[in-house]
């Protein structure tokens, strides 16, 4: 049996927070809870998060600064900033991916996590695969980027 994997969620908001973690629980993940920007960094510091999600609107510390300072120690680490302003996403230019609230199934959003956790993972060794770089790779970033907007 694989080891589960660890999300860590950010939120202001008590009852957002508690309805994420239990999303995720029921689909098999560990879910660490914070509900301020330090207590995210003090968690996060000690290791084991596999993914990041984190609402962007938030007093003392934005989770946009949040994630900036979490990929300063562990650039490794994807981070999805969820935010219910869709004009917040000129902000969120840290995250790995922006899912704006409401227009964001709670299916895409598990989608989105699951990809993400598998990309952090990597491919599967000794399987033949070839790597997803090719020689155009900066024409592609762009599209890649937002292709990461789930729901726009």
């Amino acid at each position: 049996m694989r080891p589960k994997k660890t999300i860590l969620c950010v939120d202001d908001n008590e009852q957002a927070l508690s309805v994420r973690k239990f999303l995720l629980e029921t689909r098999g993940y560990r879910v660490l809870t914070a509900s301020s920007s330090e207590q995210a960094l003090e968690l996060f510091r000690d290791g084991g998060i596999d993914l990041v999600l984190s609402d962007l609107i938030m007093p003392y510390m934005d989770g946009n600064e949040l994630i900036r300072r979490m990929k300063e120690l562990a650039p490794e680490v994807p981070a999805i900033l969820i935010s219910g302003s869709v004009k917040a996403f000129d902000r969120a230019n840290r995250a790995d991916a922006f899912l704006p609230k409401g227009a964001c199934s709670p299916v895409e959003m598990l989608e989105r996590i699951r990809v993400m956790v598998a990309r952090k993972r990597g491919p599967k060794k000794g399987h033949g695969l070839r790597p997803l770089v090719t020689e155009h790779e900066p024409e592609t970033r762009e599209a890649e980027h937002e292709s990461l907007v789930v729901g726009a």
